[in-house]
């Protein structure tokens, strides 16, 4: 939209250059008669005031998604419902579950059966303090109420830490806490980056949107090439059985050919040299007749 209003600008602006070369003065009412002629042609009255219908949409859009940042129900609803679209845009049925009961007696937001185990991703992230600290005026309280969502932040992570990462009953050795708000995200790993990485060690990964389906994208990868692997493990078990039985047949007709072949040959050669004798003394006895 910037584009196309600077684009206007510089038309407008050689409209009056040209004026001025062409008569060597300009005279207001010219100005303004190019200005009118550009302006309903271009329909630039129809475009801005499109731009501002537009403008203002977002405005109330934001307006919108603010409160609900607000209130902690909506935020936790809008929470699960783009983590579950996420996932259910990147990953087949099989691969991922919303809101099943998992690892013995655990309700994860979602999860992803991944090659390295199950991925648990809870989405209800504490942002009550960081609301009220984007609100407030007064520096000083702004920060008390940054430390305390700083606070929040570290224990909803150790939860996670406890809740999610359980190896010995089937987990994968990290689990996902999802921000549904990249300005969040960038909040936390620029304020609180020392603390994320201390939880990343313990196997607790703070994702967003960008972030998750970068992470999702590595995940399928993953598990499409170990099941590229495990097909070619299954052909290969397939060739050794079919090699084994071909020896175990080329073994039997060996035995047969040199047996039954050999001896079945060697009673023909046989049969056949008694039917020449034989053949031989009946020509002796027809010629003896004829005599």
């Amino acid at each position: 939209m910037t584009n196309i209003l600077l684009l206007i600008a510089i038309l407008l602006l050689l409209i009056l250059i040209f004026l001025v070369v062409k008569t060597k003065k300009v005279d207001p009412k010219d100005i303004q008669s190019a200005v009118s002629i550009t302006w309903i042609g271009l329909g630039l009255g129809e475009k801005i005031g499109a731009i501002e219908s537009h403008a203002r949409e977002i405005k109330d859009n934001y307006k919108s998604f603010e409160q609900m940042l607000r209130v902690p129900t909506e935020r936790g609803s809008f929470g699960e419902l783009s983590l579950e679209t996420i996932i259910s845009d990147q990953l087949p049925p099989d691969l991922y579950g919303v809101r099943e009961k998992i690892l013995d007696t655990k309700f994860p937001d979602a999860y992803i059966r991944s090659t390295a185990g199950i991925i648990c991703i809870d989405s209800k992230f504490p942002l009550d303090n960081y609301v009220k600290m984007l609100n407030e005026p007064e520096l000083k309280r702004k920060e008390i109420y940054g430390n305390h969502f700083f606070k929040d932040v570290a224990g909803h992570l150790t939860k996670i830490a406890e809740d999610y990462i359980c190896p010995d009953k089937g987990s994968a050795e990290f689990a996902f806490v999802y921000i549904p708000s990249e300005g969040v995200y960038y909040f936390l790993i620029t304020e609180a980056y020392e603390m994320l990485r201390a939880y990343t060690k313990r196997g607790v990964q703070v994702v967003s949107p960008l972030t998750l389906s970068h992470k999702i994208e590595l995940i399928k990868a993953g598990v499409h090439a170990k099941r590229l692997s495990e097909s070619a493990e299954k052909v290969k078990n397939s060739l050794l059985k079919l090699s084994q039985r071909f020896s175990q047949m080329d073994e039997r007709w060996q035995l047969i050919y040199r047996t039954h072949f050999r001896t079945l040959q060697l009673r023909l050669e046989e049969l056949d040299e008694l039917h020449r004798k034989i053949s031989e003394e009946f020509n002796k006895i027809y010629k003896f007749t004829e005599e």
